[in-house]
């Protein structure tokens, strides 16, 4: 492996160094969403690098499980680009007609997800926990992986109600990061949750105006 990616930047309490790779992955990851939540497409372009570092990531930490998700993430960033570009007719923003809206998914629509989520959740927790029993809190970090690839398609379709999903993922994953002694994650999970509501609130009056 490439030996700058175990690069130390510095240590934050006991025994846990903060790795260039991290702070990489970190920056990448919140100027995605930070565009993201500003309407902007160059959030996919960002979101390429973002990926590659965490599979760089993963790789270097052997987290497997999560490094398998990758390539379904980046079919989800291929596929918001493409239609954040490229929106149908009725689909078009009242401000740029070669931009998709921003829409929201009905009461029906936003069950199916939850199921969808709770179903695949589970299952993919029963594998984590068959095949890494190393891993201390299997069901939680499948629920926190389903929930951000249905956030990220939710992103992709442009809806409104991927907000509600980030905000959920990043309240689960400050919790998740502060059971295991993380210090430094918790900081970058509370930037994303800022960003969040902010974003939420954005998203909603863009919605109003069919932008």
């Amino acid at each position: 492996m490439m030996d700058w990616i175990n690069t130390v930047l510095f240590t934050l309490g006991a025994d846990r160094p903060v790795l260039l790779i991290d702070l990489i992955a970190s920056v990448l990851g919140l100027t995605t969403v930070f565009l993201a939540g500003r309407n902007s497409k160059y959030n996919f372009w960002v979101g390429y690098l973002y990926t590659f570092a965490l599979m760089l990531m993963f790789l270097n930490k052997s987290l497997y499980a999560s490094l398998l998700l990758q390539p379904i993430s980046l079919s989800i960033n291929i596929l918001g680009h493409y239609r954040w570009t490229h929106p149908k007719k009725h689909e078009q923003s009242s401000r740029d007609s070669s931009a998709l809206k921003v829409s929201m998914l009905s009461w029906p629509e936003r069950g199916l997800c939850l199921l969808a989520v709770l179903i695949v959740a589970f299952l993919w927790g029963w594998l984590l926990d068959s095949l890494f029993p190393a891993d201390p809190h299997p069901y939680l970090d499948s629920c926190v992986t389903v929930l951000i690839l249905m956030a990220q398609l939710l992103s992709a379709l442009k809806k409104w109600d991927c907000w509600i999903a980030w905000l959920l993922v990043n309240i689960t994953q400050i919790a998740l990061h502060l059971s295991v002694g993380h210090v430094f994650m918790p900081i970058v999970c509370a930037l994303y949750l800022a960003n969040g509501l902010w974003s939420l609130v954005s998203w909603m009056k863009l919605y109003r105006k069919k932008a």
